[in-house]
């Protein structure tokens, strides 16, 4: 569930392959990346490590930085996301790079970021949901309720601020919560990552501990309100 790769089937099995990113090549190491066979615009990145780490966006081959995306990938394979944080799940995942479809909105909007939704399950339940926008300029973060109504909070970072406009209730949003809810399924708690591209929902990736589970929320209070929403008995 945390292997990028991996757990493409595992998705794809529960709410069908139409939600999962196609993907255009996996590789051991950077020596094997085929690049002549990727398209002009494609997302290469390492499968066994969070955040922004080892994601790298190609969107015009011609300007494409190829030795630094090299650099960047070479350095992320050297990461391990289970001495860094103790998180568990990553511990035997075998490492690689893969590289998949580059999702916009569409082809005017192929300079945008684009948006993520992180929904934050609690039980199978999702309750809220983490935007993320503009992460490779100004990032912000907006919290939203599943009625997207706009929460006080903020995280998981000391520098997560909300964004100037409000965030636009997603064009299939019951469907993003459908989707959740069958990934999320008895576990007490998961983050299910989605990406509304228009009409279309795409798979992101499933997370156990947001901030290797030592990230922080504001105002203080949200800590103990969210983590009483853990049900580790059940």
């Amino acid at each position: 569930m945390v292997d990028k790769y991996l757990v493409k089937k595992y998705v794809a099995n529960i709410i069908g392959d139409e939600y999962v990113i196609p993907t255009y090549g996996v590789w051991k190491k950077t020596e094997d990346i085929d690049w002549d066979s990727l398209p002009n615009q494609f997302v290469i990145k390492t499968n066994h490590s969070g955040g922004n780490n080892g994601v790298i966006i190609c969107r015009d081959k011609s300007s494409f930085d190829k030795e630094d995306a090299i650099e960047r990938l070479n350095e992320s394979l050297k990461h391990d996301s289970f001495s860094y944080g103790r998180e568990w799940p990553y511990k035997n995942v075998e490492k690689c790079i893969i590289a998949e479809k580059f999702i916009t909105f569409g082809e005017a909007d192929v300079a945008k970021d684009l948006s993520d939704y992180k929904f934050f399950c609690f039980n199978g339940e999702p309750l809220y949901c983490q935007v993320i926008r503009d992460r490779s300029s100004e990032e912000t973060i907006d919290f939203y309720d599943m009625n997207w109504q706009h929460q006080e909070f903020v995280g998981l970072n000391p520098v997560a601020r909300n964004g100037k406009m409000p965030v636009a209730r997603p064009e299939r949003l019951e469907d993003m919560i459908r989707i959740c809810r069958s990934l999320s399924n008895n576990r007490p708690f998961l983050r299910v990552d989605l990406y509304s591209a228009g009409s279309k929902i795409y798979f992101g990736e499933l997370t156990f501990y947001p901030a290797s589970g030592i990230g922080s929320f504001s105002p203080e209070v949200w800590q103990e309100k969210l983590g009483n929403l853990i049900n580790i008995a059940r």
